[in-house]
């Protein structure tokens, strides 16, 4: 056995133990990627707090007397802003054997980049490329820097966030991009050792905030299509076998996108189908002019119940022929909308990826229909942070699911949300959206809609609609008095009342 697989089974040894909450993972297996004590940041914060902090009151010195305090506060709340006081209380003391005071400024720095801190993860960039070429130097091992590019990466996705006050909403999403962008600088490693021709050059990273793996960048849509899926993650366990017999049909296999229809017909048609959201129409058809393939930017249809801004989504949809899923958020309490892990019993793909395999297309639509629904218990997992992430195209573009444990590219989806009001929606959230109020239809629009609205009632009862006595002019009347806009149930309520008048009055007496 040599030296480097005795190596990495000691690693994984103390991994286990890690998460078994066994051992108290060291700074320097923190920055090789080592877990958190027990699997967590608050679990592995409160352990080293509380342990250091014995060591110091063992010490009985007054000179660490704030540094103590500190350590006993995180001991009690483990948040971002106890690791900060526990930092600056750091600043004040000098390196006395026996206490290690370096070690803590750097776990510090790890915590605070786990949990979204710029300027810290850039540190921990640092420290961790220092890793990284100590292993080149001596055991030729290359593993290692992927990790120090991905810490690279991680600090300048963060610090563009924080200029546009879009900070990323959970720890649980910044590790999934970590992990995602160590794949495909491990992918892209990899690749590059087995160059063997000498006119290949080296990769060269230009750009940092883009994925280096060439092949999920190989995304021209020269034939209307992309990789979504390129690989299946642990493939060698039971679990992952069975994950890969279930996707062998989609792994580097480049799915089409929706080619863009004729738009001129397609706004006639919702024009005349909704008159009262012409502008919302065009507004949202103007931007796909001169596309050849159809993306929505993520968007909220603003309204007040009844509106029609769900039917109006679904048929704009349709109309652009993109295959989609219907979501009613009323139901969604969790982060299931982001997938489960294959280990679970309930363990399944994320609804972006579902929606992929299903159609056989890499754009499909996700309708999610009153967004503002959606519970905020964080107990398993919020829906509002995992869409953060699917939201942004430079996440969604290396996506990390959870059960497939592989990147996917799952940016060309089109996302169209309705809401009734955004208050409760996160800013994070609605900063990624484009919020278009949608109009409510006026008593100019009453004849019109009260024709369609006959039309189905004789259609759900199994009838011809041509059979449909038209609406006649007191009727009209009536049923303008009773409304004058705004909510399209309420007015179906009130035609189902004056068709149900009509057949009492037609039966013999």
């Amino acid at each position: 056995m040599s030296s480097l697989d005795s190596q990495d089974r000691h690693f994984s040894r103390r991994l286990k133990a890690a998460v078994e909450g066994l051992h108290l993972p060291s700074e320097e297996e923190l920055l090789r990627g080592m877990s958190f004590f027990r699997g967590d940041l608050g679990e592995d914060i409160r352990e080293y707090a509380e342990r250091l902090w014995r060591r110091l009151r063992n010490r009985g010195d007054l000179a660490f007397a704030s540094l103590a305090a500190a350590l006993e506060e995180l001991t009690v709340e483990q948040s971002d802003d106890g690791v900060r006081s526990l930092v600056k209380a750091l600043d004040g003391v000098e390196a006395v054997k026996g206490v290690p005071i370096e070690a803590c400024r750097l776990r510090c720095r790890f915590y605070l980049a786990s949990s979204g801190d710029s300027d810290a993860a850039a540190s921990i960039a640092g420290e961790t490329a220092v890793v990284a070429l100590r292993d080149i130097n001596n055991r030729d091992d290359l593993r290692l820097a992927g990790r120090a590019l991905s810490w690279a990466v991680m600090a300048c996705s963060l610090a563009q966030a924080a200029k546009v006050d879009n900070l990323y909403a959970s720890r649980r999403s910044l590790s999934r991009m970590l992990q995602g962008y160590e794949r495909d600088f491990e992918g892209a490693i990899k690749r590059a050792s087995k160059r063997t021709e000498p006119e290949e050059q080296p990769l060269v990273i230009d750009d940092l905030t883009e994925v280096v793996d060439n092949e999920t960048l190989d995304v021209t849509d020269r034939d209307g299509s992309i990789l979504v899926f390129t690989s299946v993650g642990n493939d060698a366990t039971s679990e992952g076998k069975r994950v890969v017999k279930e996707f062998e049909a989609f792994v580097r296999r480049r799915l089409p996108l929706p080619g863009t229809p004729d738009l001129a017909a397609v706004r006639t048609r919702l024009t005349t189908e909704f008159p009262w959201a012409i502008s919302i129409a065009d507004d949202l058809l103007k931007r796909l002019v001169g596309r050849k393939h159809v993306r929505l930017r993520p968007v909220i249809l603003l309204g007040i119940p009844g509106c029609g801004k769900t039917r109006f989504a679904r048929r704009l949809i349709e109309e652009l022929r993109l295959p989609y899923e219907l979501v009613s958020c009323g139901g969604l309490s969790d982060s299931a909308l982001g997938g489960t892990a294959r280990r679970w019993s309930s363990g399944e793909p994320s609804l972006a990826v579902m929606a992929v395999r299903r159609h056989e297309c890499a754009g499909p639509a996700i309708i999610l229909d009153e967004i503002e629904k959606v519970g905020t218990s964080r107990h398993n997992g919020n829906v509002h942070d995992v869409l953060v992430g699917l939201l942004e195209k430079e996440t969604s573009a290396r996506w990390f699911d959870p059960y497939l444990e592989s990147n996917c590219d799952l940016s060309h989806l089109s996302w169209l949300m309705t809401a009734n009001e955004v208050e409760s929606v996160p800013a994070v959230l609605r900063d990624r959206c484009r919020i278009l109020r949608f109009p409510e239809p006026g008593l100019d629009d009453l004849p019109f809609l009260a024709s369609r609205i006959l039309e189905r009632l004789y259609l759900e009862q199994g009838h011809d609609p041509r059979w449909a006595t038209p609406l006649e002019g007191y009727e009209i009347e009536a049923l303008a008095r009773a409304w004058t806009g705004g909510s399209i149930r309420k007015l179906e309520r009130l035609v189902e009342t004056l068709v149900e008048t009509r057949e009492r009055h037609r039966e013999p007496q």
